[in-house]
């Protein structure tokens, strides 16, 4: 994809507006109201090259103008990003509870990208794959825009191996270890995902690996909320999860239940020099 002609600012990409056709003021007013039109009369929207839009600028259908969003109000984040490792193609970090992997929805600026930008000072920073926002753990990105497309490829065919710790109730009845496998669908507009009949392409290896209700979690495949579906489709929710097997509503300012599951480790062969790489969090079994 083209690169955006707007550069990050202040951790944040611009915002990229696929357009109708015609009169671009009276299309993003009509669509975005007074704001976009504000933006665009002090010259704050261009085109695909740069160009900043006025007034009488016409563009066809599917062409595509970029502008800086006006931020949301966000609830602040209490928790760090611990770095586990960086070099000049990857950082790696020990991502916290409540904090979303990237911007999408309310959660903007609080989020595990726009933050490491900031911090890091490295504006073309990308997640190679993504954690829940209430998942802690590791959490890979990369440093430039040319590496990123290699390191999602990873993800994206299974060839990172994954491990998980999560803590529940213990059921005796329940046999494991147990390999789940169904299929999982996650519609657009609906909080929960949701176990559909057909080929499955979710599968996880679940594991009691201690008596008081810690076990192990090993995804073969990625898809949304899977790990927490999973362990409720078992009748042992993870506990602190507040979606299943029930919606509990949680105001955003409330960091007292985090939901007990962790990325504790990724381990792949590195697309770039070829080595075996293995990142383990810090974080100790004790604080799920």
């Amino acid at each position: 994809m083209r690169p955006a002609p707007l550069p990050v600012r202040d951790g944040l990409g611009p915002a990229r507006v696929r357009l109708h056709g015609g009169t671009v003021l009276t299309e993003l007013t009509t669509r975005f109201g007074a704001a976009a039109r504000a933006k665009v009369i002090a010259g704050e929207v261009v085109d695909a090259d740069g160009v900043a839009v006025d007034g009488t600028t016409v563009l066809p259908a599917g062409a595509s103008v970029y502008l800086y969003r006006d931020l949301p109000q966000e609830v602040p984040v209490p928790f760090g990003i611990e770095v586990l490792h960086r070099d000049d193609d990857i950082v790696v970090v020990d991502k916290p509870h409540f904090l979303a992997t990237m911007p999408r929805g309310r959660h903007v600026a609080q989020t595990a990208l726009v933050r490491l930008r900031r911090e890091l000072d490295l504006p073309e920073l990308s997640p190679a794959h993504r954690l829940d926002r209430l998942t802690a753990g590791v959490l890979l990105f990369t440093t430039r825009r040319e590496l990123r497309g290699r390191y999602q490829t990873l993800f994206a065919r299974g060839e990172v191996r994954k491990t998980y710790l999560a803590r529940a109730t213990v059921d005796p009845q329940l046999v494991l270890p147990q390999l789940v496998s169904n299929r999982i669908v996650k519609r657009r507009g609906q909080l929960q995902a949701v176990v559909v009949p057909g080929e499955p392409n979710a599968e996880t290896l679940i594991e009691l690996i201690s008596p008081d209700g810690l076990y192990r979690l090993t995804p073969r495949t990625g898809r949304t909320h899977q790990l927490r579906l999973h362990m409720a489709g078992l009748g042992v929710p993870i506990l602190g999860d507040s979606l299943y097997p029930n919606i509990v509503p949680v105001p955003d300012d409330d960091f007292s239940t985090p939901l007990q599951l962790l990325a504790q480790g990724i381990e792949f062969d590195d697309p770039i020099t070829g080595s075996r790489r293995e990142f383990i969090s810090r974080r100790e079994e004790g604080s799920l």
